[in-house]
């Protein structure tokens, strides 16, 4: 039988040591802190619902999954879009997981027809959501709008915290604004003017109506986009709401970043990372299995 002695011993498990310590290192941070949670809307078939976990990548595996109703999604949007549009059924579904801190908002869709993932991003930033992945889908076309009931809900499981009553509010008005906007200008503009006039209402802090609507002709003249006076007032309502939130602008910039990032990219890349924690993982083992044999 080989027998280590004391200073060998503590070479073994010095090396397994710094071992150990390479490999969390090595892990990637999204994967390591990976948090998800799945949002479904609760009138979906059975069918359906396995359809909308196998999209998000999630099928059997072990995610918390919530239900959404269209109660819940009234709740925000009453008021806002005709009761015909919301519908009786909840069927948007959405998928979030956390990231770490400062990597931003990444939207990615399917099925969804009035609602971009610019304007969702947006839309989630004013809200309180942060640093997040998320994907809203349904098993056949829907118009969206519904959806980030959903997301908010998920965020609020995820870090256990609850989001602004007001910022929840104000964040399904600039939803349904910039998508009836889009409907007049198109998708990129709408969600472009939004998102500048957003920014430099939050840094100067405007609360003024007259300055506020100076801004927003400028920034619309700036992208070739023609409003009404209805629409100028409705932005000008919207963005004193916002203002209201105390929205950091260094933290809405930040989160803005990413937002037409390639999702796919990202999946990727996670799959990729748990590829090199496996591999890291058996030559652990392996080495563990050898210190072990010594001691047979």
């Amino acid at each position: 039988m080989y027998s280590l002695g004391n200073q060998g011993m503590r070479k073994v498990v010095s090396l397994f040591l710094i071992i150990l310590f390479s490999t969390l290192a090595l892990i990637n941070p999204i994967y390591a802190t990976e948090r998800e949670i799945v949002t479904l809307g609760s009138d979906l078939t059975p069918s359906q619902q396995q359809e909308m976990l196998k999209y998000f990548g999630v099928e059997g595996k072990q995610v918390k999954i919530i239900k959404v109703t269209n109660e819940e999604e009234r709740k925000y949007l009453e008021g806002l879009v005709p009761g015909r549009e919301i519908g009786t059924r909840a069927i948007s579904s959405a998928y979030l997981q956390l990231l770490p801190e400062g990597e931003g908002i990444l939207v990615d869709t399917h099925n969804i027809t009035w609602v971009s993932k610019e304007m969702y991003a947006n839309a989630m930033i004013t809200a309180g959501i942060k640093d997040a992945r998320v994907v809203v889908a349904a098993p056949f076309k829907v118009s969206g709008t519904a959806a980030l009931t959903g997301i908010m809900k998920a965020f609020e499981e995820a870090t256990g915290k609850k989001l602004s009553e007001e910022a929840k509010k104000t964040a399904n008005e600039e939803l349904v604004i910039t998508g009836k906007l889009a409907e007049k200008v198109g998708e990129e503009k709408a969600a472009e003017l939004l998102e500048k006039v957003k920014k430099e209402v939050i840094e100067k802090r405007l609360t003024d109506e007259n300055e506020i609507a100076n801004v927003i002709k400028e920034v619309a003249s700036k992208l070739n986009i023609n409003l009404t006076e209805d629409q100028i007032s409705q932005i000008v309502q919207l963005m004193k709401k916002i203002n209201q939130l105390n929205l950091d602008i260094e933290t809405v910039k930040k989160q803005l970043e990413k937002i037409g990032a390639d999702v796919e990219k990202i999946k990727k890349t996670v799959e990729e990372n748990k590829g090199i924690l496996q591999k890291i993982l058996k030559a652990i083992q392996g080495f563990l299995d050898w210190l072990f044999s010594l001691f047979r």
